[in-house]
């Protein structure tokens, strides 16, 4: 009977033991489970965004055939980021792109006596289309304040570039352009295959975060040729190049 008793008074004393034990289990693995749960959750939800700013390029040929002309518009579109662990994610998107510029050309007059400058004035417009793929990164400052970098490679790809072509020379002059195949009436540099459609840039950027919103900029090397048609302009070349600002907004 004694040692009934021993063993019932040990057993009591031990409960608050094993409750503090079954306690700390539990909580264990309810933190598991939300910390689990929350690195699930992050690392495969996706945040959309849209987006709108503006976009400076600039067609860098090196060469009198084709002037360095500089165009300047906007852009609008929506992005999507793979978010991942340790505040990373891979963004890709679509935008809409429409820019505007104009270059001159300069000719000397074929025949003597003609005094005044000769020239051929482009108004250049874009249209195109841009494939962004980044890899990310997000650095927490304070609160919902961050700070936002990216890297990688985007694709544009060229709907239409119409050259609207204003003459000013003597008519010897422009029979001789004439003669030589030098467009001298408005046409669509892609339509007559004069330059590719596509151009694939690397870009690097970033900027700042508040929230749901994001102000960020960046510049864009160009990597290709787009000379497609060599013609008249043997040996040419031509990069685009870009930078933009813009202003997002995630849902």
């Amino acid at each position: 009977m004694k040692k009934l008793l021993l063993c019932l008074v040990l057993m009591i004393a031990a409960l608050p033991l094993v409750a503090q034990e079954a306690k700390n289990a539990l909580d264990f693995s309810a933190e598991e489970k939300k910390r689990t749960t929350d690195m699930g959750d992050y690392r495969f939800s996706v945040t959309c965004r849209i987006e709108a700013g503006y976009v400076q390029d600039w067609q860098n040929s090196r060469s009198a055939s084709y002037p360095d002309t500089y165009l300047h518009g906007a852009k609008l579109g929506a992005s999507f980021d793979f978010n991942l662990p340790y505040s990373m994610s891979v963004q890709t998107g679509l935008f809409y792109v429409l820019t505007a510029g104009r270059n001159t050309q300069y000719y000397a007059p074929v025949t003597t006596g003609v005094t005044a400058d000769q020239y051929l004035e482009h108004h250049i417009m874009q249209h195109s289309l841009l494939i962004p793929v980044r890899f990310t990164y997000t650095q927490k400052i304070w609160r919902d304040l961050a700070l936002y970098f990216y890297t990688g490679p985007e694709f544009s790809i060229g709907l239409a570039q119409p050259d609207n072509i204003e003459v000013s020379m003597a008519q010897t002059t422009l029979d001789w352009l004439n003669t030589i195949g030098q467009p001298v009436a408005s046409y669509d540099k892609y339509r007559e295959r004069e330059l590719r459609r596509f151009n694939c840039q690397y870009g690097l950027g970033g900027g700042i975060q508040w929230a749901a919103y994001r102000l960020q900029s960046g510049y864009a090397f160009g990597l290709n040729n787009l000379v497609k048609q060599q013609g008249l302009h043997t040996g040419s070349h031509m990069w685009q190049w870009g930078w933009y600002v813009s202003f997002s907004y995630a849902f």
